[in-house]
């Protein structure tokens, strides 16, 4: 069964170039052009990912994922033609799984799809491969543990709830400490560097925690 795709885009030529593309690889598009009408849509048809623009008539992209995240976690690409934008939208905490800039190519957004649906398909089937217990503060990875400080498992927690997708260090911090204290870049760095050593351990040398420059980090296996 093919993964159905919904493609939200108001410049009917791009979204019909983009649905081309995606059939040639064996995907189901489907063509939205209002914001106003995504959200019934989505709840009635449970898409497997969303591809979805920032400008739109109607709801804009920004609106329309805050709805669905309150009762979806379907994969969202957000789509947008400013480049500074995505740091915004970083900052917004949208729960988007990945941003792509116009312009760009069809052949990069049919594979930046293809990415976050294997990121998140991988997640549901390798469950038993990496698990967090908070009562003891200890990760599980592969038939092994290794114990975190209370800092460092409560900076894990939100990379490990959403594989792939990237946090902002102010997320980070927010996360870290219940206190609103107020750290630098070089302290979550710093928390960041002694994780990925302590999971290295674990994995085999693999690097789990991935530096975005500029961005910020997120975790992938």
């Amino acid at each position: 069964m093919s993964n159905s795709i919904l493609i939200v885009e108001d410049e009917v030529k791009l979204a019909n170039l983009l649905a081309d593309y995606f059939k040639l690889t064996a995907y189901q598009p489907n063509l939205i052009h209002h914001g106003d009408q995504v959200i019934d849509w989505v709840k009635s048809n449970q898409p497997d990912a969303i591809l979805l623009d920032i400008m739109l008539p109607g709801k804009d992209g920004i609106q329309l994922c805050k709805e669905i995240r309150q009762f979806s976690n379907v994969p969202i690409l957000m789509v947008t033609a400013k480049v500074d934008e995505i740091d915004r939208l970083l900052g917004l905490e949208l729960g988007a799984d990945d941003y792509i800039c116009k312009p760009f190519s069809p052949r990069e957004v049919v594979a930046r799809v293809k990415a976050v649906l294997r990121r998140t398909q991988k997640v549901e089937t390798e469950n038993s491969l990496f698990s967090l217990d908070e009562h003891r503060l200890v990760v599980h990875y592969d038939g092994h543990e290794i114990s975190l400080t209370s800092v460092e498992f409560q900076l894990l927690k939100p990379l490990y709830s959403k594989p792939g997708r990237i946090f902002t260090r102010e997320q980070l911090m927010n996360n870290m400490y219940s206190d609103n204290r107020i750290v630098n870049n070089r302290t979550i760095d710093s928390h960041i560097k002694k994780l990925r050593r302590k999971l290295s351990d674990i994995s085999d040398g693999a690097d789990l925690i991935q530096s975005v420059y500029g961005a910020g980090y997120r975790l992938v296996f």
